[in-house]
Formats: C-alpha cells, structure tokens, sequence
C-alpha cells in the first residue's frame, strides 16, 4: 500500500498494473509494455506479492526485465517475501542473471524471512552512483538502524538459513488450511497464493447497498466480529480483502468460523 504515495513524496505518478485473478494475479510483461509511456521512470514489481502471494515466474520476469531494458527505465524488485514460495517454486532474484545489475535496484527486508518485523531493518542493492544519491535523502530522513540492529541483521543474513525452512513448511500448512477455509464460505472465492502468507479472496458476492465496498466491509467485521482484514480498495482491488495467516491454525480457524458467521447473518438479513 505504500508505493503509491511514496511515488508522489517523490513528485511522480503512480500508475497501477491490474492483474487478473484468472491468471493468478501474476504480473505479464504484456501489461508491462502496455502501461508505459514516454514519462515512465521506475517499474515496481513485488514478487511474491503482497497483497495476493502472486509470484512472477522466473521467464516473465525475465521478460519484462527486457522491457524496461528495451526503454531504459529502472526496474525495482522488492523481494521481501523472495524465501516464502511454496511446492517447488524456488526464490529467485533478476539481479542473478549476467548483466542485469546496471538496470536493477532490489529492495529487501529482515522482517519476513527472519521474523525481525520490530526491528525496522531492510536494504537496497543497486549500482553504487544511485546508492550513494539514497544514502544522503535517507540518512536526513529516517537517520539510522540501532547498531544493536544492524548486528542482529548482519547475523541474520550471515547464519544459517534452517529456520527459514521450518517457517516455510509451516505457513504452507497454514495456507492450505485457510484456502480450504476460505473457499468453504457460500459466496467467497479464493485462488491459491504462490507465495508470502496472504490470502487474498474475493467476496464481492456479499456487497450490497448497506455494504457497498470491502472499506464497509472491514469496518462491519471488526465491528460485529472483531476480526481485523485489510480491504481490497486499499490496494486498488475492490471486491477483494486481504487476510494475514502469519499466525496460529488456532486463530486462523477462529477468524474463519467469525467470517463465516458475519457472512451468514449478514445474508439472513438482506
């Protein structure tokens, strides 16, 4: 949810990609090429993504690499959730193939892949000119990590990567477990997410006058249920809602058994 208004700190236009649930969500080098135009600087790609786990396969992304090449615009890949890919999808990075580094910047983070969420720490890879430019607005911004932090993240990426394993063994047994759950509720869809540990289903079959949009709807849940989701309109999805199973199979069966009771009663009332 941030790009957008990041884009315009920054004095540019954010420009949204929409990708179709049909296909998975994934970005397609095809929409890519057709959202330029001449005043494009900069390609945000998130893969896997947030909100819907969608992730980018290895020759799409290769690609739309070659459409930013082709028109000499920056490519941004943010691989936060580059290590949480499920069944025998490996984490990929564009900035490991030949001669692709002058062209990319990657932007990662400590909070998913090493669970350090209040720790604050991510980074950038990318040419040393464009660096150093970052260096000087962000060191007058946003100052510093603690060094007490940064310790912590240099023994993060320099150890041992097992309980990364572990996590992901697990947030897959959570995603199949909220899918199912999901896609049990009369009138809600759910594709499978790829990646990250997001479910992003559609429930546009519940909006009515007195819940028009996913906006409506959130507020009403946490209301009635108190169960906290993000709405799809946040992300320029409406009909959609964005639910976290970074917990346990306890709460994400307790939030889905108040979801479908929110549902259900919501319908004996229409």
């Amino acid at each position: 949810m941030s790009y957008p208004d990041i884009v315009k700190y920054a004095g540019g236009t954010p420009v949204a990609v929409m990708t179709d649930e049909s296909d998975g969500f994934r970005l397609r080098a095809e929409q890519v090429s057709r959202a330029i135009t001449p005043r494009t600087k900069l390609l945000i790609v998130n893969s896997p993504s947030n909100p819907s786990g969608a992730v980018v396969p290895p020759d799409e992304f290769v690609k739309i690499y070659e459409v930013c090449r082709a028109k000499n615009i920056w490519l941004m890949t943010d691989e936060c959730y580059s290590h949480f890919v499920y069944g025998n999808e490996k984490p990929f990075s564009l900035a490991s193939l030949p001669d692709t580094k002058p062209n990319i910047i990657v932007a990662g983070s400590l909070s998913k892949t090493f669970a350090m969420t209040g720790w604050r720490v991510g980074y950038a890879l990318a040419p040393a000119e464009l660096v150093s430019a970052m260096v000087k607005m962000q060191s007058q911004s946003t100052s510093n990590p603690t060094s007490i932090a940064q310790y912590a993240a240099l023994a993060a990426l320099t150890g041992p990567m097992t309980s990364v394993a572990s996590m992901l063994a697990e947030y897959a047994r959570r995603r199949d477990h909220i899918v199912a759950g999901l896609r049990a509720i009369p009138g809600v869809t759910c594709t499978e997410p790829g990646g990250a540990f997001y479910a992003f289903p559609s429930v546009a079959k519940h909006l009515r006058s007195s819940m028009p949009d996913t906006t409506a709807l959130a507020r009403q849940l946490l209301e009635k249920q108190h169960v906290s989701i993000v709405p799809g309109e946040a992300f320029g999805t409406p009909g959609y809602i964005r639910l976290s199973y970074a917990t346990s199979i306890e709460r994400i069966e307790e939030g889905l058994r108040r979801l479908g009771k929110f549902f259900a009663m919501a319908e004996s009332a229409s």
